[in-house]
């Protein structure tokens, strides 16, 4: 497979709500509707949740393979944190299709995608809150376009990160209940679902597991790329993620504050505590490591040596040293690439992309056969 030539192609058929086949590798792509409900946690915040009208009723992707049998299989793919559109996806998408020969489901994460307000990726929108907030740290040159919109909204309020996941659980739950009870048009009743999660999507997948809601993930396959770490050691300060300020604020509150407030303040149950396991690695350590020890044959990933946002020795803190040694590989490339873009297309060297790119998502397959 030649990764870019299929990038290129992708990119430039695909569009949000338009549907497609490619003739190339017979595929489908179909948009769903999707329609999501607050949760108990956001009531106190209803007022400013709402007025985010994307974040409530929105289109996911599906590539599958054409043909209109309902399926008995099919793969979630979760993206990372601070995305705008599906870009780099849609080769993941179309590869993992083709060779499991399943529905590859794109679902967003809460305010990222489609799910959040155009004005948030538009630079003429962002413009006065750019420059508002590089007068306010001038010495930060992490402040950017891309990650302005984030940072704001994390620095004011970073409870927002544990509520833009809760309400992803949330809708994870309604989604693999309806898929699992037959009532999506591509699933037949008892559907097995696995997940493809990269960066802040598969920490999202491993509290989903540990919390393993009304017993729908009980069963689920989870294959982490760039992922898996405690989220103390997650190193989010990207010109990609968010600036330097927001990311300490939100360190700061996650690892001296979340949980300490009034019991009322939260809903502790199960993906609460899921959560507050997956924070410092000295907290509930020995129920965290053996709750991956015993799901190990349903576990496996790839880490990459110079990844900086998610290294491997948070995974290894977040899964323990045994569970890490099974299931996660920790491999390197021959080119230049970072977390955010792990398949860089201006490579000169393609031969060795197109052969990392072909392994990793190889690994990937094979798990799920």
């Amino acid at each position: 497979m030649n990764y870019n030539e299929r990038y290129i192609a992708l990119n430039n058929c695909f569009r949000q709500g338009a549907e497609s086949h490619l003739k190339e590798t017979g595929t489908d792509i179909r948009f769903f509707r999707f329609h999501s409900t607050l949760c108990d946690d956001e009531k106190e915040s209803q007022t400013e949740i709402l007025s985010i009208s994307e974040n409530f009723a929105f289109e996911y992707p599906v590539f599958l393979p054409s043909g209109s049998n309902r399926h008995e299989k099919a793969i979630l793919l979760l993206h990372g944190l601070n995305e705008r559109n599906w870009t780099k996806y849609l080769p993941w998408a179309e590869f993992l299709s083709m060779q499991t020969d399943r529905p590859v489901i794109l679902f967003p994460i809460a305010f990222h995608m489609n799910r959040s307000p155009q004005t948030w990726s538009n630079p003429r929108s962002l413009v006065d809150l750019l420059n508002f907030r590089r007068r306010q740290y001038e010495d930060d040159r992490t402040v950017s376009f891309a990650n302005v919109a984030l940072s704001d909204r994390i620095s004011q309020n970073p409870e927002r990160f544990y509520l833009s996941g809760r309400q992803t659980w949330a809708d994870l739950t309604t989604l693999f209940g309806a898929i699992k009870s037959g009532k999506h048009p591509l699933f037949k009743e008892g559907c097995h679902i696995d997940i493809f999660a990269y960066s802040i999507g598969a920490f999202l997948s491993q509290i989903a597991l540990m919390a393993n809601e009304q017993n729908l993930f009980a069963d689920s396959r989870l294959f982490m790329f760039c992922g898996g770490s405690i989220f103390r050691s997650m190193y989010g300060i990207s010109r990609s993620i968010m600036d330097r300020a927001a990311f300490n604020r939100m360190q700061d509150y996650y690892v001296h504050h979340f949980g300490k407030e009034p019991e009322s303040r939260w809903q502790h149950d199960n993906a609460f505590k899921a959560f507050f396991q997956m924070i410092l690695p000295g907290r509930l350590q020995t129920e965290r490591e053996d709750f991956f020890s015993r799901i190990r044959n349903r576990i496996a990933g790839v880490a990459l040596e110079k990844d900086r946002v998610i290294p491997y020795h948070g995974v290894r803190e977040a899964l323990g040293n045994e569970t890490t040694e099974a299931t996660i590989s920790l491999l390197d490339f021959p080119f230049d690439y970072t977390h955010e873009n792990p398949f860089p297309l201006q490579t000169k060297d393609q031969v060795s992309l197109n052969n990392a790119f072909t392994h990793i998502f190889s690994r990937a397959v094979s798990f799920f056969a």
